[in-house]
């Protein structure tokens, strides 16, 4: 992925004497841009343009900021509902890179790479934007990119459907940097960022709230070293009231990946590493080196991450797999498993899944097969694992846990897959 992009992002903090990018771009404040007080709240928060014609479609845009002429691509989903609040996904180029690049994938693999591998996973619930950087790079001058991103919010959520519970900001090695940037100065606005391959290179207005947090860096990268990524990591570490701890990497040679999510984060403000033994590339894949866009792990971790965080907004956006669970359950004394087949009856293929359900009363999960667990008992989510992240249309997987219980061994009696409510048999 353009490897000399991010070398010259070395020579610039090197020619920069490493000031000109730090702290201090602090004109800038969130309340600039709508329903920020609703960021972290549980109930969806849709935008002005809810309701609306949109007049904004699939395309390439010019906007006035900061007195300069900027552009970005807008990526609507397939069958764009107007009365539907959608997640927002912001991904942003590395140095050397373009809008462009993010937005086809063109760079790693068109159409499976597209906003770092997002689109295919999001299944038409998502509206993804890609802006373009000043002389393709976000040095953030006197926080103008920053700005930048508070003039495309506005302009996009006074014509579209947005839930503002649901912004989301990723990218790679200086894109990466301007996601830190948002972090640092707009956790208000962003529920969370993904930052691939980071340095502070773009600064970090404020950098004192909590926001989630997913960092992901190579064990051998040499342009920007992982210790760089673990100063970054750390400092939402402490904003979010985690426990401090050195997450295990993986192994020099391995060719793997270790994923951590670390203990104790305030409520609602995870922070999850994940180091690979790589270089500094935005694609890796367990086994072999180098980019790939159809074997690479890291969308993946990067749309659970996002994903478990759902409003509370029922109605499912066009696109949106239509399901069905089927519950097996088999007790004993205090305890019982429930196996889960979660049928994808709609006619697209489902990307990446999340399913939500309650758990009767006096039900506790004590372990769990073919998904990650989010909670023991009340409210549950199961993300997909790698393996079974995709559903055919017609297919099915099962999935199941293992819990002790207080006389009631009935199984959940609902359920909702990536927010969209499924039958039960």
């Amino acid at each position: 992925m353009r490897l000399w992009g991010a070398v010259m992002a070395v020579l610039l903090i090197l020619t920069t004497g490493g000031t000109a990018l730090a702290d201090g771009h602090g004109a800038d404040t969130p309340s600039a841009v709508s329903g920020t007080d609703a960021a972290h709240a549980g109930a969806a928060a849709p935008t002005a343009g809810c309701g609306k014609a949109p007049t904004l479609t699939s395309g390439t845009y010019t906007i006035q900021s900061n007195g300069k002429n900027r552009t970005f691509i807008l990526k609507l989903p397939d069958g764009y509902d107007r009365n539907h609040p959608y997640r927002l996904v912001l991904g942003f180029h590395w140095l050397g890179g373009t809008s462009t690049d993010v937005a086809t994938g063109r760079t790693v693999e068109t159409g499976t790479w597209a906003y770092y591998g997002l689109q295919r996973l999001a299944n038409n619930s998502t509206v993804f934007v890609a802006p373009q950087g000043l002389n393709n790079g976000w040095g953030n001058a006197g926080g103008e990119d920053v700005t930048l991103v508070d003039d495309i919010l506005r302009r996009i959520e006074a014509d579209l459907c947005v839930d503002t519970t649901q912004r989301f900001a990723l990218g790679f090695s200086y894109g990466a940097a301007m996601s830190y940037a948002l972090a640092c100065s707009r956790a208000t606005v962003f529920r969370a960022v993904a930052v691939q391959s980071g340095g502070q290179l773009s600064g970090c207005s404020g950098g004192t709230q909590p926001i989630a947090y997913l960092g992901v860096h190579g064990l051998r990268d040499n342009v920007l070293g992982i210790s760089g990524g673990r100063a970054l990591r750390d400092r939402f570490v402490r904003n979010n009231g985690c426990a401090a701890q050195n997450p295990p990497e993986p192994a020099q040679g391995s060719l793997t990946h270790r994923v951590t999510a670390y203990a104790g984060c305030s409520a609602g403000h995870p922070v999850v590493w994940a180091a690979f033994d790589e270089g500094h590339i935005a694609a890796p894949q367990d086994g072999a080196a180098g980019d790939s866009g159809s074997r690479t792990w890291v969308p993946a971790e990067v749309w659970k991450f996002f994903t478990q965080f759902q409003t509370s907004d029922p109605s499912p956006g066009p696109g949106t797999a239509t399901c069905r669970v089927t519950a097996t359950v088999n007790a004993w004394n205090t305890g019982l498993t429930s196996t889960l087949t979660i049928a994808n009856t709609g006619t697209t293929a489902i990307d990446g899944w999340s399913l939500l359900f309650t758990l009767p009363a006096g039900q506790t999960v004590t372990s769990g097969w073919n998904a990650d667990y989010a909670s023991a008992a009340g409210q549950v989510t199961a993300r997909n694992v790698a393996h079974n992240a995709r559903i055919a249309p017609g297919a099915s997987v099962d999935i199941g846990f293992q819990a002790t219980h207080t006389g009631n061994t009935a199984p959940p009696s609902s359920y909702t897959l990536n927010g969209a409510a499924c039958t039960t048999t």
